[in-house]
């Protein structure tokens, strides 16, 4: 069972679940969380191998579906899915390996197709950190710095620093070793019906135009929508915005 952080909230309005991109965990969007919880209670989870959810040696997105699956089947789904780039990747297979676990799905800056960048360098950087040397955070994002990390990602990735134990809460190694399934998407014929809204950062280039044809061949019911002003991690750009949409999406 993945590591969870439960916002309480009236009953009424089905779960929400999120699930956070690569190196993050569900405190990222812990604002966000708190917010929409005044409509009905929010689970942010920590992803396998992040945070305080346990390490594996392999990192799929089937087996990232399945997690969030076990999640929801404990809260007796079906919940509306929110999910940020590797998470919105992750919440896509679970729709369609799970159509049953999700009602309305939000797919936050990412879309169904491989993308031919590496986040390995940010795993060379975290490594060289000499965690045993540092007794603040400040400290290991100057080293962070010092391998070619902006300002923005030092924060973040310090995040998921575990000071007291002078280690990175997460599996490196597995996350390495899975790279090249954390780009790419697994093939599949499968359709999700469903409502899904595709929310995209206005500055971001994560969702081209030219990859609409593969999010509407798995996803026939997809909208589309952008936040103006916004890059790639849209929720911690323009936090009231994203939160105001994702709201009149799932309670349309």
């Amino acid at each position: 069972m993945l590591n969870r952080i439960t916002h309480d909230g009236p009953a009424g309005a089905p779960p929400v679940v999120i699930a956070h991109g690569l190196y993050g965990s569900g405190r990222n969007m812990g604002v966000i969380a708190r917010r929409l919880s005044d409509r009905g209670p929010v689970v942010a989870v920590d992803m396998r191998n992040h945070g305080a959810s346990p390490w594996f040696d392999s990192h799929s997105y089937p087996e990232m579906a399945d997690d969030l699956a076990e999640v929801i089947a404990d809260l007796d789904g079906p919940v509306d899915v929110v999910g940020h780039s590797m998470g919105g990747k992750a919440a896509m297979m679970l729709a369609l390996n799970h159509p049953e676990a999700v009602r309305r799905l939000v797919v936050a800056d990412i879309a169904p197709v491989p993308y031919s960048h590496s986040q390995l360098p940010f795993i060379h950087a975290m490594r060289a950190v000499d965690l045993s040397t540092v007794t603040r955070r400040s400290e290991a994002e100057a080293q962070l710095a010092d391998h070619g990390v902006d300002r923005a990602l030092q924060s973040f990735f310090t995040q998921s620093l575990d000071l007291g134990e002078q280690r990175w809460r997460l599996n490196l190694d597995a996350l390495e070793q899975a790279m090249p399934e954390i780009m790419s998407f697994p093939e599949t014929q499968a359709v999700w019906e469903g409502p899904v809204l595709f929310l995209t950062g206005g500055e971001s280039d994560y969702v081209r135009p030219e990859h609409r044809e593969a999010i509407n061949a798995r996803f026939p019911h997809a909208r589309f929508a952008r936040i103006p002003g916004a890059g790639h991690w849209l929720h911690a750009d323009k936090p009231r915005e994203f939160e105001a949409t994702i709201r009149i999406f799932l309670e349309a």
